[in-house]
């Protein structure tokens, strides 16, 4: 007679536990990288995206035993390289994004290549630094709260620029005006040399843009920095009030960058990178070279990148809908 022991309940989950933490080290020892891991930026070189990706490839590729290449595929606000990163088979491709793809282009364009919300895996999040409000050098000091004060009363008599229709500049100063109820009107200028040559001619009055934007002018006493974009004060500008302290309530405007995969993409491969990334990010070499090119490392992980991508489409959304803001 044949006899098969029983095995108790506590036998039983430990043989389970077992089991699984077979398989996944398994899916993790597959062979995968099996060829060089491709990173496409939707920037043009240079750019932050840029350098950011070229600043995580080697120590990724020490990481994963494989060479990382980073390729540019600018274009179209950057929507052409989301589409590429979306649709990639090969299963060694990933992106490097910024904000505006995963979470205001799905409301701004009329139709997409790609579902933001569905064709992508969110894998670690890069670094975020948030916008500075400048405005020309008054003739005397001021405190903010008495320019704001001038603001409401100008009305839409002054102006703000912004690098186009549905960026974070454009899309940050709606909230601020919503916030604190002004109303300046939307300029829409090529780039922020444009719009800060604007501001010392006197044609626009203010506009938001990244702090390595802004520094130099701001420096020489040529402009003033008011506040900084962020719910918070940020170590990148200590010095300046949050949208807390100036009575912007509920705002956190902040740009960042991430690294993002194909959703088709096995999670365990997902897993993997993520870990890898995470690890690099958290380096006192690379937070240090990102602090000293005007960005922090937050919560690098892809659950974090994850809940900033929902946060931050569900205040896009709203600002993009309430005003009507559409690009062709």
């Amino acid at each position: 007679m044949l006899f098969t022991p029983t095995l108790n309940r506590k036998r039983r989950h430990v043989l389970a536990m077992a089991l699984a933490w077979t398989g996944l080290a398994a899916q993790a020892n597959d062979g995968w990288p099996s060829k060089p891991i491709r990173i496409i930026v939707g920037y043009p070189a240079g750019s932050s995206p840029d350098v950011q990706a070229r600043l995580i490839a080697e120590p990724l590729a020490r990481a994963l035993g494989q060479s990382v290449v980073v390729e540019n595929k600018p274009g179209a606000s950057s929507n052409i390289a989301a589409d590429a990163i979306a649709k990639a088979e090969d299963g060694h491709t990933v992106g490097v994004l910024g904000n505006g793809p995963l979470t205001s282009s799905k409301f701004l364009y009329a139709k997409l290549p790609y579902d933001p919300s569905t064709d992508f895996a969110p894998i670690a999040l890069i670094g975020t630094a948030p916008l500075v409000w400048v405005t020309a050098k008054p003739a005397s000091e001021r405190s903010v709260a008495s320019f704001i004060s001038q603001i409401k009363a100008d009305g839409d008599k002054q102006a703000y620029g912004s690098v186009g229709a549905g960026s974070g500049g454009h899309l940050g100063m709606e909230l601020l005006k919503q916030a604190l109820g002004i109303g300046p009107i939307h300029v829409p200028f090529n780039g922020g040399p444009a719009i800060l040559n604007a501001i010392l001619g006197g044609q626009v009055q203010m506009t938001l843009l990244p702090a390595s934007t802004v520094s130099p002018l701001v420096q020489a006493g040529k402009l003033e920095a008011v506040a900084v974009s962020s719910a918070q004060r940020t170590p990148l500008a200590p010095t300046l009030p949050s949208m807390e302290e100036i009575g912007a309530k509920g705002i956190n405007i902040e740009v960042w960058n991430a690294v993002m995969a194909p959703a088709r993409m096995p999670a365990a491969h997902q897993a993997r990178l993520s870990q890898a990334l995470e690890k690099i990010l958290n380096t006192r070499e690379i937070r240090q070279k990102l602090f000293l090119q005007g960005w922090k490392v937050d919560d690098a992980s892809a659950k974090g990148l994850a809940a900033r991508i929902q946060q931050d489409t569900k205040t896009y959304q709203d600002i993009i809908v309430r005003n009507k803001i559409r690009i062709e």
